[in-house]
């Protein structure tokens, strides 16, 4: 992609991204995600009706009158995209390649994010990982964050969502939010996740598109696999093989929809035709409930 090409795409997903993020999400990334805990700010003198265990006995001694500690809610979060930019995402059936959806979602989260004075952080993983960009404040990173999903290239092809958690397990020891954009079709990687889930705060976004769970009647087919360069052809009006691989897509997708809750981690499931605005503002809204 050439330079200018590349200022001008960043360009309108800055648009497009913060708008959203602005007019849409602002309010509902705020309450999802409402920070650590609560920090410790100042102390002041004890008043009727003060809880006795917020007395600061140290300060309490040394002026002959209680004080007591006040505390407020820690605001600022790090927030990680882990971004899957192996082959498989180059494909899309309808409206856009899963590679420039997960872009899209990945710059609408991170302007979220500054809104709400959190710092973002980008690792982009294949079979391995690709880059790493550390957690940081600010439009201008988080445009370098755009520029990197839009025209980074990778050296793998295939996908190990586990290469992935490992290394942000290794890198980020504060706790913080992950947000993982992959389509997950990927060996194993539930003990990573479980154990990343134990100390940070994660979630998952399937990005997929629905001609990888069915297969159209429209004759002979060439499928070439992304990631191994291998070509398949299949008979698309043979009703066996639409069925079977109906069936082996279900199995699949089930089998995540059980990794994800048993390793504590929400799941938001976004197609390449749908709008995404509505899964994230549920997702929102449901975080919101639970708290």
């Amino acid at each position: 992609m050439k330079t200018s090409d590349l200022l001008k795409k960043v360009r309108q997903i800055e648009i497009k991204t913060k708008g959203l993020s602005n007019h849409i999400f602002s309010g509902e990334y705020h309450t999802a995600f409402k920070g650590k805990g609560m920090a410790f700010s100042e102390v002041r003198e004890y008043q009727h009706g003060d809880d006795v265990r917020l007395i600061d006995w140290n300060v309490t001694a040394r002026y002959n009158t209680p004080f007591i500690k006040i505390f407020e809610e820690e605001r600022e979060m790090t927030v990680m995209l882990m971004v899957d930019i192996s082959a498989s995402g180059n494909f899309g059936s309808d409206k856009q390649f899963k590679k420039e959806l997960a872009t899209e979602i990945s710059a609408v989260l991170a302007f979220s994010a500054i809104n709400n004075n959190d710092k973002v952080g980008l690792i982009l993983f294949t079979d391995c990982v690709e880059k790493f960009i550390p957690p940081k404040k600010g439009k201008t990173h988080i445009l370098r964050i755009i520029r990197e999903l839009l025209a980074f290239k990778p050296n793998g092809k295939k996908t190990d969502v586990a290469k992935g958690i490992e290394y942000f397990n290794s890198v980020i020891k504060k706790k913080s939010v992950c947000f993982i954009l992959s389509d997950f079709i990927s060996p194993d990687f539930k003990k990573p996740l479980s154990i990343s889930s134990n100390k940070h705060d994660i979630i998952a976004l399937r990005i997929y598109d629905k001609r990888e769970e069915y297969i159209p009647k429209v004759g002979m087919i060439a499928f070439k696999d992304a990631e191994t360069g291998k070509v398949k052809f299949i008979d698309s009006f043979d009703q066996k093989t639409r069925e079977s691989f109906k069936k082996e897509s279900e199995i699949e997708k089930r089998k995540l929809k059980k990794i994800f809750p048993s390793c504590g981690v929400d799941l938001i499931e976004i197609n390449t035709k749908e709008d995404y605005v509505k899964p994230l503002i549920n997702f929102f809204k449901s975080r919101e409930k639970r708290r």
